[in-house]
């Protein structure tokens, strides 16, 4: 049957190619997410900074165990979002075990300027890089310094660390593997965001000792501390690199994203395909009528899905990996992955987006072909004579069901569950929304064409009474095309606008919420002490000191990292307004907390209780609610004060420092930023121009995957469309033979795609405005959210385009051979 499906591919080009285009472009998404999700997960960090070290202790996760429903437990782990810490006593106590030969912790200090890392001198002797020149830093004011920062011994260098320049001598320098800097133990400790705690302790065990003893011990004291140790091709893990923060980007892009493009695809291609062995029943109802068997129909439908996956899989493999390739360069242009991480050959991305492609068409033949392939051979020209019967109740019930689990997933999520539980749940309403309508097609194209049947009559006369008889007649036939214009409408008009309602949500909360007229900032971030002495300068009414950091809380399924800021109480009410709706942010201190609407909701804490979060190190607290906000988006979801994170981040410096002065102030904020090089002081109005470009450039990623999402939804529309209208040659024919002229043939088209299109855009903007007000609703609380008219119009007039593109062309050009021709052709 191999054969036979191969010259039946030739001889039905239309179909085969609209089936190859769905099928090449599902393959090149695939491989190109698919080659980034496989280099994320393959990336085993090697060790820059102890790599003669044969273990690393260090606290990097977070780990939570819940009860499920069943009574069983899981594991939720999510790695530290300040790196985390250990005890510093832990080196003291490591070096008195029995085999340990040398053992270093390492006060980690965040530079500013240039922007890089410091490390304790101590760690040098792990890092396994000889000296290139120079000797070794032996007073506090000398470092180490890599080579690549173009210095040499006995320059001098300028490093902000904590916010403080200070100058340094250049003692030597080396090739560290990365832009770092080594200070003196000393001098390191006392630059330390958190006295008395280390980054990481790196241990080397003495030749001939017992290893496996040595390692145990160092466990045990390690599990004791709430630490772990890491050895062997581990030790990567322990240090906190660009790389492994790119690999957590890809990987979680990957598994955000690759489950949805999956179903996408399983959607259009099954769709696509259908509609095609569908617009074939006379070819196979001939063959069942010359007595091919069951199988043997099956078997030929089957070698042509596998040809077409096969041949698309060839065709799209290379262009997924051209694609990953240019992906991988813009992420390392913006700034999102290193430009040394490595990137896979797909090695597995490849046979696996193949094998997917293969496997969906062979599996979407076989179920659109189980009605012909299964009926007798004298009822096979009989059953493909007439519009084939309506659906079962089996499809109706099981389209019911969907709908009432997509209405319970969105008021899930109108509920408020918080930022994580919004998304999962919108994007699982979305897709349950469109599942509905596929199983609810055909009903609701013979409701639509009998509720517009007065309508087009009225509008196209003699014209628009045929389309609607022809709707009513072949509503069945048309459920595919129904379907695929609600994807294009319900994915551009929820997800696309997903990131922009986000985005406008932020600037505008922000904008509202900042009270303070100026705001002070530098790249190298502001010492602890700026807040107060702009407090003190001549007009400045208050002064708040603002630093960006995240916690770990519960959510709905484990616990996650969500955004935070440690402000001075100080004047907190005059310099911004966080929309307090419960309780009194005059009441924040060391040992309390505010939190944003969305998460108290999704916590489950009200003013008064006592939350129980993890701060950025991994340190448990149990803060008392003092407030809950509204604005959550545009300052955090949690708000704590610095006093609550002091020695818990990795960093001591203050993001930016909102001022509330009068103009009489702005002399001497003008000659404090002078005496403090890198700092300036901006108006509130050009923060938020920042805020939202910052915004729009880390976004970036989440506007490809969406666009890619979009365009393969419009791309599944057009596809079926001309499919559809490249089917209608005989049927054109008669109508022709029957004596309607070109024109009122070219007018019943058009009627058709009318109310085809209207009930779609109805539908598909119902399902859109739904998904988005539900996230929109979780997100900020207000159930409307917000289209720019622009982006609306290109939605609805971009499907409108591409619906009548892609029929009226086809038609025209069906319209253009003679009648008695097209009658006596196939299908």
């Amino acid at each position: 049957m191999t054969a036979l499906a191969a010259r039946l591919l030739r001889h039905r080009g239309g179909p085969a190619a609209a089936t190859l285009l769905a099928l090449v472009a599902g393959v090149l998404i695939l491989v190109a997410m698919g080659t980034l999700v496989e280099s994320g997960l393959r990336f085993r960090p090697q060790p820059r900074l102890w790599v003669t070290a044969d273990l690393v202790v260090a606290d990097r996760t977070v780990s939570h165990t819940i009860r499920e429903f069943d009574g069983g437990t899981s594991t939720s782990t999510v790695a530290l979002p300040e790196g985390g810490t250990v005890d510093a006593a832990l080196v003291e106590e490591i070096r008195r075990l029995p085999g340990v030969a040398q053992v270093s912790g390492d006060d980690r200090v965040v530079l500013g300027a240039p922007a890089g890392v410091g490390h304790s001198w101590g760690t040098y002797g792990f890092a396994g890089r000889p000296i290139a020149a120079g000797v070794a830093p032996r007073a506090d004011d000398e470092v180490l310094v890599d080579s690549r920062l173009g210095v040499a011994p006995g320059d001098r260098i300028d490093l902000v660390a904590g916010g403080v320049s200070r100058p340094y001598r250049v003692s030597a320098t080396a090739d560290t593997g990365a832009a770092g800097v080594f200070f003196t133990d000393a001098q390191a400790a006392r630059l330390s965001a958190h006295p008395g705690r280390v980054d990481a302790i790196g241990v080397r065990v003495a030749p001939g000792a017992d290893r496996g003893a040595v390692g145990d011990a160092v466990r045990r004291i390690a599990s004791a501390a709430g630490a772990s140790t890491y050895a062997g091709a581990d030790r990567g893990e322990s240090e906190q690199s660009a790389n492994l923060a790119a690999r957590s980007l890809l990987i979680e892009a990957g598994a955000a994203f690759g489950g949805y493009v999956i179903l996408l695809i399983v959607f259009v291609v099954a769709g696509t395909i259908g509609l095609s062995v569908r617009h074939r029943r006379r070819d196979l109802a001939l063959l069942r009528a010359v007595a091919a068997t069951p199988g043997q129909i099956r078997r030929m439908l089957i070698a042509e899905a596998a040809l077409l996956g096969l041949v698309a899989s060839v065709l799209g493999a290379p262009a997924g990996l051209l694609a990953a390739g240019w992906v991988h360069g813009e992420l390392v242009g913006r700034g999102f992955v290193p430009a040394d991480f490595p990137m896979t050959g797909g090695l597995v991305a490849v046979p696996a987006a193949a094998a997917t492609a293969v496997l969906v068409a062979v599996l979407a033949a076989l179920v659109a072909g189980r009605r012909v392939a299964g009926i007798k051979p004298v009822e096979a020209l009989g059953e493909i004579a007439v519009e084939p019967r309506p659906s079962g109740r089996v499809r109706l019930i099981a389209g019911v069901l969907t709908l009432a689990a997509a209405v319970t997933s969105g008021a899930f999520t109108f509920g408020g569950t918080g930022p994580t539980a919004a998304l999962a749940g919108a994007a699982g309403m979305l897709y349950l929304f469109v599942i509905a309508v596929a199983l609810l097609a055909p009903r609701l194209n013979a409701h639509a064409a009998r509720l517009l049947t007065p309508a087009l009559s009225r509008s196209w006369r003699v014209s628009g009474h045929l389309a609607a008889a022809n709707l009513r007649a072949n509503a069945q036939g048309m459920a595919t095309v129904l379907t695929a214009l609600v994807l294009s409408v319900g994915f551009g008009g929820s997800v696309w606008f997903l990131q922009t309602n986000l985005e406008r949500e932020t600037v505008a909360q922000s904008a509202a919420g900042t009270l303070a007229e100026r705001v002070v900032s530098a790249p190298g971030g502001l010492a602890q002490e700026a807040a107060r002495e702009i407090r003190e300068l001549a007009g400045v009414r208050a002064a708040t000191g603002v630093r960006r950091t995240q916690v770990v809380v519960r959510s709905f399924d484990g616990i996650e990292p969500v955004a935070a800021q440690a402000v001075d109480p100080t004047g907190i009410a005059s310099t911004m307004d966080l929309g307090v709706r419960d309780g009194d942010l005059a009441d924040l201190g060391a040992d309390t907390v505010a939190l944003s609407a969305p998460q108290a909701s999704a916590s489950g804490w009200h003013v008064g209780d006592q939350a129980e979060l993890w701060l950025g190190d991994g340190t448990p607290v149990r803060l008392r609610v003092v407030a809950v906000y509204e604005r959550g988006l545009g300052f955090g979801e949690v708000t704590l004060a610095a006093a609550t994170v002091a020695g818990h981040t990795a960093d001591v410096t203050d993001d930016e420092i909102l001022v509330r002065a009068g103009p009489d102030a702005a002399p001497a904020l003008a000659a404090w930023s002078a005496r403090h090089p890198g700092s300036e002081v901006l108006d509130s109005a050009t923060r938020s121009r920042l805020i939202g470009t910052d915004l729009a450039l880390g976004a970036w990623l989440n506007r490809l995957l969406i666009g890619v999402l979009v365009g393969y939804a419009a791309l599944a529309a057009a596809t079926t469309m001309v499919l559809a209208a490249l089917a209608r040659r005989r049927e054109l024919a008669l109508l022709q033979l029957v004596g309607l002229t070109r024109r009122q043939i070219r007018r019943m088209v058009h009627a058709e795609q009318t109310a085809l299109l209207g009930t779609a855009m109805a539908i598909g903007a119902t399902i859109a405005a739904l998904t988005l007000g539900a996230i929109v609703n979780a997100l900020t609380g207000s159930p409307i959210p917000y289209v720019p008219p622009l982006g609306g119009a290109a939605v609805l007039g971009g499907t409108a385009l591409l619906a009548l593109a892609t029929t009226v062309w086809p038609v025209r050009r069906l319209l253009r051979v003679r009648p008695v021709d097209a009658i006596g052709m196939k299908e």
